[in-house]
């Protein structure tokens, strides 16, 4: 795996002291973290103890893939930023905090989205590729790019107090190559079912806990120390401190490595997992919302998070989860406005348009952003 010069200067070889003590690691495992090059794609929760580790450890060269910006609400669980760097794009940020933790190793920057237009080009000139996405678009993308590519995929995912850590991809000693990512999910969840963090909420600590899991297996796959997660799933709940193993095995239907192979290049991800842009639907910002309510106009609110959600905070509206709306179709108002939200305006799009398929309705808004734009522009 190594592809680039592997000697140490001397003052690399008194920073990397206490990994050059380990009778199981010593200056040839260090040697291959130098010389190896890892991409991280996505440097928010998960990706920011993966660099910061993998910076730290020492591996030669670290490729960031963002196209974001560092945001207030980011820094509750994304360490590698500070009040200072709200408004900066996440890869320039990230690269101020690498040089100065280790200024000994490169730093590639990719401020882009990664698609399937420039996948494959990226990825390519990496050794390792690091998982830190927070998307099932992404997700499949990575992997589809890793398998078609030969590269072994560190895999890690949040939700809320709980996370999971896998190595997909990976060649072991014999050439056994071990299942990948379509083997454990064959296909994505449906849309709106999955909340994301900005609206199902994740424990601060937890991207800590788990993407620093990634770098551990991110460093065994380069050194060959230890056994890799490979047709195993870590799953760990914050809340009982429980840990369990899962075992996967390679599917026999897998479209890329299955007995008949049907993808032979990327996809369209955002059409394969059902996110793809859908028609327009009619949407009201928060100011809206608070004239309509002031004005006294008769007006539903209809709220399609979850109970626990709810019992956190609320607008005030009735409480109908997206998974149940159809059922209660008739609780909504056949006249004035109803207006259906949830913590971030996506799960309720995906209820008004359900609604407006199956029933016909035409007096449904989507509160746009949500709950959160609601109270952030209280505060305004």
């Amino acid at each position: 795996m190594p592809t680039q010069d592997t000697n140490l200067s001397k003052a690399e070889l008194a920073r990397y002291a206490r990994h050059l003590a380990l009778p199981e690691f010593g200056l040839e495992a260090q040697q291959k973290l130098k010389a190896a090059k890892v991409l991280v794609v996505g440097a928010g929760g998960l990706g920011s103890p993966l660099l910061l580790y993998l910076a730290a450890v020492g591996v030669g060269t670290i490729g960031i893939v963002d196209f974001d910006v560092v945001d207030e609400s980011n820094l509750q669980r994304q360490v590698l930023y500070g009040k200072g760097d709200i408004g900066l794009p996440k890869t320039d940020a990230a690269k101020t905090r690498l040089a100065a933790l280790n200024p000994y190793i490169n730093i590639q920057l990719h401020n882009t989205r990664l698609s399937a237009a420039n996948a494959l080009e990226i990825i390519r000139d990496y050794d390792v590729v690091a998982d830190g996405s927070d998307n099932f678009p992404t997700r499949y993308l990575v992997n589809d790019a890793c398998v078609l590519l030969r590269k072994p995929n560190v895999f890690g995912a949040i939700f809320q107090f709980e996370g999971q850590v896998s190595v997909f991809n990976f060649t072991d000693n014999n050439g056994t190559i071990g299942p990948n990512y379509r083997d454990l999910h064959p296909t994505p969840p449906p849309p709106g079912t999955v909340p994301s963090c900005a609206e199902g909420g994740v424990l601060g600590v937890l991207p800590g806990i788990i993407g620093s899991m990634q770098a551990s297996e991110v460093i065994k796959v380069i050194t060959g120390i230890g056994e890799p997660l490979s047709g195993r799933l870590f799953h760990f709940d914050t809340l009982d401190f429980e840990s369990r193993i899962f075992k996967i095995k390679s599917r026999d239907d897998n479209p890329l490595t299955g007995l008949h192979p049907s993808i032979t290049h990327l996809i369209d991800y955002e059409d394969f997992c059902g996110t793809k842009e859908l028609a327009p639907i009619k949407e009201i910002t928060a100011a809206e919302l608070r004239l309509w309510l002031s004005s006294g106009e008769k007006i539903q609110l209809i709220d399609v998070r979850e109970p626990a959600e709810f019992q956190t905070g609320n607008l005030g509206g009735e409480l109908i989860p997206l998974a149940t709306v159809a059922e209660n179709v008739h609780r909504f108002s056949k006249d004035g406005k109803v207006v259906l939200h949830c913590q971030s305006g996506a799960r309720s799009a995906t209820a008004i348009r359900d609604l407006e398929q199956q029933f016909n309705l035409s007096n449904l808004y989507n509160l746009s952003g949500g709950i959160i734009a609601f109270w952030e522009s209280e505060q305004i």
